[in-house]
């Protein structure tokens, strides 16, 4: 029953939702530094935090963190869809959700798996990346990643992790991330 009313939500959110742009730097320097922080390296992670994705909630639902502090996130999707570990500020997760529209859209996304070749293809026509941003990791059912994340020691904004696959979010696939100065 979840997973219809799950795949309902989605193709509505598809035929409700028009074709949008790529918001092209949307999640800050794709590459580099953002308003929540920037890509870390391994060997300066001073913990690990196991995620686990459901459909449509995280186990653990909220973070807490060290400002400044580097933590490699191990992300395991334990749902039956496709899922997206997403670190970023509400505004950085509604542009990305245009995103993820447009990759369902052109039959990149689907609920169950994500069409890889059809990506690259996209990627290549559009000019930028196409869900390889170091802030996020999207998983098919089954399917684990990592993300190492410097997160920034004056933060001033708020910092969510989220699922930014069309209807996830709206339906409360959204966790918050405390800044312990």
């Amino acid at each position: 029953m979840l997973k219809s009313n799950l795949l309902r939500l989605a193709a509505a959110a598809v035929v409700a939702t028009p074709v949008a742009a790529f918001a092209s730097g949307s999640h800050g320097d794709s590459h580099g530094a953002s308003p929540t922080g920037m890509p870390g390296k391994a060997s300066a992670a001073s913990r690990t935090i196991e995620v686990i994705l459901h459909d449509n909630y995280y186990e653990p639902d909220s973070i807490e963190v060290k400002a400044g502090e580097t933590v490699r996130f191990r992300i395991r999707n334990a749902g039956e869809f496709v899922h997206e570990f997403n670190i970023g500020t509400a505004e950085m997760h509604a542009s990305h959700q245009d995103e993820m529209m447009m990759m369902m859209q052109h039959g990149v996304l689907m609920p169950d798996h994500v069409d890889m070749a059809a990506a690259k293809k996209m990627q290549a026509s559009m000019g930028h990346g196409m869900h390889d941003d170091p802030n996020s990791v999207l998983l098919e059912p089954g399917k684990s990643g990592e993300i190492v994340w410097t997160f920034p020691k004056d933060a001033d904004v708020a910092i969510e992790f989220a699922c930014n696959v069309p209807g996830h979010y709206q339906s409360g696939m959204v966790g918050s991330v405390a800044i312990d100065h």
